[in-house]
C-alpha cells in the first residue's frame, strides 16, 4: 500500500517465512511514520521588534492641545498670524544636555522643507509658549536655527499646491551642547549624529 507517496509493503508483497516476521513489519511502519512526521520542522513563530531610537526613554512631545494628525490652527500658519505654536515635552532621559526641536514638511513638492529649528533647549520637562520672536537666542537660552527659507526662526506652514501636507515636530534629546554660529538642517543633523539619546515625533497636517 502507499502512505503519503511512500510504498509500504503489505502481507501480499512480504514473504513472512523469508525473514519478515510480523514484529519487523510493525517496526518498519513505525520508522516510516516517524520519519514522515519529523521531516517537516515546525514553523517558528515570527517575532517583530518595533523600530525605535537607541536609548529611548518614552520621551513625548505635544503641540498645544492638538491630537496627533489634527490640522495646525490657522493662527500658526500663513493663513493667520504666522505665530509659533506652543510645544511641550516630558520624560527627558538622564544625561540630556539639550533638546533639539525641528519642524518638517516631508510633503513639500521639492522635498522635505524645514520650517523651524530650535536647539540647546534646556533639558527639563517644559513648554515653549506660542508666539516666540525671531531671535537667535530666546529668553530661556534656546537658540533658533535657519529654516529652508534661508531665514532664522519660524517659517509658517504655507503649502501652495492645494494638497494636505504633514507637518512633523521632531524632538531630540542630545548628550552634548551644540555650538555653531549659524545652524541649518544639515549642520544640526551632523551634530546629532551619534549624540541622540532619545527622540519623539508629533504629526500635524495643514491644507490651504
Amino acid at each position: 500500500m502507499k502512505w503519503e507517496g511512500i510504498f509500504i509493503p503489505d502481507n501480499r508483497s512480504v514473504n513472512m517465512h523469508a525473514g519478515w516476521p510480523a514484529c519487523a513489519l510493525v517496526l518498519f511502519i513505525a520508522v516510516v511514520v516517524a520519519g514522515c512526521t519529523s521531516s517537516i520542522p515546525p514553523s517558528p513563530q515570527a517575532t517583530t521588534v518595533p523600530p525605535g531610537p537607541a536609548g529611548s526613554s518614552g520621551m513625548v512631545v505635544h503641540v498645544g492641545s492638538l491630537n496627533a494628525g489634527d490640522p495646525v490652527p490657522a493662527i500658526y500658519t500663513c493663513a493667520g498670524a504666522s505665530e509659533t505654536p506652543p510645544v511641550s515635552w516630558e520624560n527627558i532621559p538622564p544625561g540630556t544636555k539639550g533638546l533639539v526641536l525641528i519642524l518638517d514638511d516631508p510633503d513639500a513638492p521639492r522635498g522635505t522643507f524645514t520650517h523651524w529649528i530650535l536647539y540647546n533647549i534646556p533639558p527639563a520637562p517644559g513648554e515653549l509658549a506660542a508666539g516666540q520672536p525671531d531671535m537667535k537666542v530666546l529668553p530661556d537660552g534656546a537658540q533658533q536655527g535657519v529654516s529652508s527659507s534661508g531665514l532664522r526662526g519660524y517659517y509658517p506652514p504655507c503649502p501652495s499646491d492645494g494638497k494636505q501636507h504633514r507637518y512633523i515636530f521632531h524632538l531630540y534629546a542630545a548628550d552634548s551642547d551644540i555650538a555653531m554660529p549659524t545652524a541649518d538642517r544639515a549642520s544640526i543633523d551632523a551634530a546629532l549624529a551619534g549624540h541622540t539619546l532619545a527622540e519623539a515625533d508629533f504629526v500635524t497636517t495643514f491644507k490651504r
